[in-house]
């Protein structure tokens, strides 16, 4: 197996940015490791207040163009 893993330093807390998801019958989640750790072979592992480790198996690319989109990122390091 060939997984892929992001070091993820968001610019605001993941905390605060689980808001995101008061919503959760839109996102069907209801904090953003819950999101992230919904696709298939991906885990969000939260290191700190602003960090985590992403790793996933395939879906890495679908994961990042959605953080991208939506979430606030100060730095994404490629491992």
């Amino acid at each position: 197996m060939n997984y892929e893993t992001l070091i993820v330093t968001f610019a605001k807390p993941i905390r605060t940015l689980d808001a995101f998801f008061d919503n959760s019958e839109v996102w069907g989640a209801a904090t953003l490791k819950e999101w992230i750790d919904s696709y298939e072979s991906t885990c969000f592992t939260i290191i700190d207040d602003c960090r985590a480790v992403i790793t996933s198996e395939y879906n890495m690319t679908s994961v990042r163009e959605w953080l991208e989109k939506y979430m606030p990122l100060a730095e994404v390091k490629v491992l």
